[in-house]
């Protein structure tokens, strides 16, 4: 099949060319406003308790709501005339903007001393918004400068989930820009270095161009039936960039092979297409089917990432398969042309070595595979110990720079007002109310970090009634519905907010209630986590059963997958370490941009990391094996075809890995934690597996395992001679 196709792009150039551009310039009108058509959020789980709780929250109870916090401050104390007038006069004016639901103030509530910071010079508008995460995202970003400008010079700053997804939306675009600027010219450079010609290198960008236009125009068609986040962008440029580079590597060095061989343009595009090619698409496939794991989840945020990298990956591979065979026949060897760093890299020769330095190095490997091979384990157990001391929690304005207008206002709410002022435990009671509420209330004021329940009933302490009912009183009660406020003492964003959660998810409901649901950030971030855990098993099971058929297709061994799913494993795991030690404890922190650490990871990133970073590391496994495999069907001498494919593939793995990790490491100067946390691993993951896995330990294990690398039971062998798949090199 290949053959014919390398036939057909070599007489049909023309018309693939064309087509190619026909699809560019319709993908790109396509795409156009895809950035308008993202929205914000889905890291929650849209089944759990805590987002059954929102919503009957918002439904019954508005005025609890916080999604949007303005703090008011003025030169003078909160309780004067004028900040009263003022304050009055805005918390109208925000009840009556569109998307608000309710509005209630420190002016408009009866002067709560909740409302009011500590040192009297700050007052609280707290606003229920309308709509979804990213409705209430817009609205936020409407309302604030509307506030601010009818502020009467009073200072305005805004905290809350609404905000703080306003301002990680811009920040993410802003971030984009950025890493697209940085990393295009620093990637043209190195693909200069590598390819030593300006045409070769400028061929990958054009593969990159086509598979990011694609996926843009297909993540707005999306967009309009399936939520799609916002961070898919980053996502999709990112690895349509890398992608792109990796598989047009392989491609253009197998053609330049052949034309130095002697072969003409015609001649070397049959090798190109037949093998470069034909491994270029198996691989593909096992990243595209990595990233299939990722539709398990319930969270929008995690399967837009789904999306978007399947098509990035199929379109990158299509365009390395099909378009550029088609470019490299028209220019044939004018591919070779402008080499813009001949004077300082001097001449070199025609043709690799056949016993060079990657020759040289596994020789040396595969003398000590024991010594070699155990030293680079206990460094990789080294680095993946930090994991053990994991701790899951989801982003909050931490995630911004510290300098970012919510993080700001989000701190000062902290330091400067009551612990209930960023968000009280909210507790829905259906079926049950008035004296019936009673005992309940009085058993969650117990709770160990519970300072006081407010209900119906009154507000209780320890066990006690510290308060009779308030003139509010009746607002806490809809129906057969009543809501209850816990206040606690602990931080919401951390691993004691959500073990009070827990604690008070296990108290009693109250005799003859039809249900309790228990919401709040803390309780999201424990609901989150916990559908994370629930589907990680199917998502793991995904891939692995997918990569362990399709390399036992691909080699016919049964020892080769179970070896390249134990060697990647090792490597992710030094991956999550490293994010712990770094992200989350704050260590080195330096190196990456001093990200800001809270004591936990984003529980989405390390499920993330693992499909998009097993899925490379498939990627260079088929590239190495393809190489190795070739060898030992001519020769079967073990030892001398791991060498042979080390030294014709050390090279190209080496350098496409030094390209996707730079494209993946620049995001390490994004403003947005979750983005640098990403890019950081994901680079760090494909570094590990090209050094230490592809070129120690690969090695060390072949050598080890000798002949039995290739074994097959007679029942899969005979599967394999029917079914499987025979590829003859890179």
């Amino acid at each position: 099949m290949f053959h014919r196709v390398s036939a057909t792009l070599y007489g049909r150039r023309a018309v693939v060319l064309w087509a190619s551009a026909a699809v560019v310039v319709t993908a790109a009108i396509g795409g156009l406003g895809v950035e308008n058509r993202l929205v914000h959020g889905g890291f929650s789980d849209p089944g759990a308790q805590s987002s059954r709780a929102e919503r009957l929250v918002a439904e019954h109870f508005p005025t609890a709501d916080g999604d949007l916090v303005l703090l008011l401050r003025g030169a003078g104390p909160v309780d004067s005339a004028r900040m009263t007038s003022v304050g009055t006069d805005l918390t109208r004016r925000a009840e009556r903007a569109p998307g608000v639901r309710a509005a209630t103030s420190y002016w408009t509530a009866g002067h709560v001393p909740s409302l009011r910071s500590r040192d009297g010079s700050t007052g609280l508008l707290t606003l229920s918004l309308r709509g979804d995460e990213d409705d209430r995202a817009k609205t936020a970003e409407r309302l604030v400068p509307d506030v601010r400008r009818h502020a009467q010079g009073l200072t305005v700053l805004a905290a809350g989930s609404a905000q703080v997804q306003s301002e990680v939306g811009k920040q993410t675009a802003h971030d984009l820009l950025l890493a697209e600027a940085i990393a295009t010219p620093i990637t043209l450079v190195l693909l200069l270095l590598v390819f030593g010609s300006a045409v070769a290198a400028a061929l990958p960008l054009v593969i990159a161009l086509l598979s990011i236009l694609v996926s843009r125009a297909v993540l707005n068609a999306l967009a309009g039936a399936v939520p799609i986040s916002v961070y898919s962008m980053n996502s999709t440029t990112a690895l349509g960039l890398g992608l792109a580079i990796d598989y047009s590597l392989f491609v253009l060095a197998r053609f330049r092979e052949e034309l130095r061989g002697g072969a003409t343009v015609r001649e070397a595009l049959v090798p190109t297409v037949r093998k470069a090619g034909r491994t270029v698409a198996f691989s593909a496939l096992t990243v595209a089917l990595s990233l299939v794991a990722l539709l398990v989840f319930p969270q929008f945020f995690l399967r837009s990432f789904a999306y978007g990298g399947i098509v990035v990956v199929l379109t990158a591979a299509a365009g390395a398969v099909f378009v550029l065979p088609a470019l490299l026949a028209v220019l044939g060897h004018r591919v070779n042309r402008y080499d813009v760093f001949a004077r300082w890299r001097g001449a070199a020769p025609p043709d690799a070595p056949e016993e060079g330095r990657w020759y040289r190095f596994a020789r040396a490997v595969m003398r000590r595979p024991g010594l070699y091979g155990g030293a680079v384990v206990v460094l990789l157990l080294l680095l993946a110990s930090p994991f053990t001391r994991v701790s899951s929690g989801l982003f909050d304005d931490r995630s911004l720079p510290a300098d970012s207008q919510v993080h700001r206002a989000t701190q000062l709410l902290r330091d400067q007002f009551d612990d209930g002022a960023l968000g009280t435990v909210p507790v829905v009671v259906q079926g049950a109310t008035g004296p019936a509420v009673d005992p309940y209330a009085r058993a969650l004021s117990t709770v160990r970090g519970v300072r006081e329940v407010t209900a119906s009933t009154g507000s209780y302490a320890a066990g006690r009634r510290v308060q009779e009912p308030g003139p509010a009183a009746s607002a806490l009660v809809d129906g057969d519905f009543t809501l209850l406020s816990v206040v606690s003492t602990v931080e919401q964003d951390s691993p004691d907010g959500t073990e009070l959660v827990g604690h008070v998810r296990k108290v009693a409901p109250p005799d003859g209630s039809d249900g309790v649901w228990v919401g709040g950030r803390a309780a999201e971030v424990k609901d989150s986590t916990a559908a994370i855990v629930r589907a990680t098993p199917a998502a793991i099971g995904i891939v692995v059963g997918l990569s362990l058929v399709l390399l036992f297709l691909f080699t016919g061994s049964v020892l080769m997958p179970l070896k390249a799913l134990v060697l990647n494993t090792l490597s992710l795991s030094a991956t999550f370490g490293a994010m712990v030690f770094v992200f989350q404890e704050g260590h080195l922190s330096f190196l990456v941009g001093s990200p800001l650490h809270t004591g936990t990871l984003d529980a989405t990133i390390p499920i993330l990391t693992f499909c998009v970073a097993f899925g490379l590391s498939m990627d260079y496994e088929v590239f190495l094996l393809s190489r190795i495999r070739e060898r030992y069907l001519l020769t079967g001498d073990n030892e001398e075809s791991v060498a042979f494919g080390l030294q014709h593939t050390g090279r190209i793995i080496t350098a496409a890995a030094v390209l996707v990790a730079v494209v993946l490491f620049v995001f390490a100067v994004s403003g947005v934690t979750l983005l640098k946390l990403l890019g950081v691993g994901l680079a760090l993951a494909v570094v590990l597996d090209a050094t230490l896995v592809r070129a120690v330990l690969v090695p060390a294990f072949m050598r080890l395992a000798g002949r039995a690398n290739w074994w097959a039971p007679g029942p899969l062998r005979r599967l394999h001679d029917r079914a499987g798949l025979r590829e003859e090199g890179t």
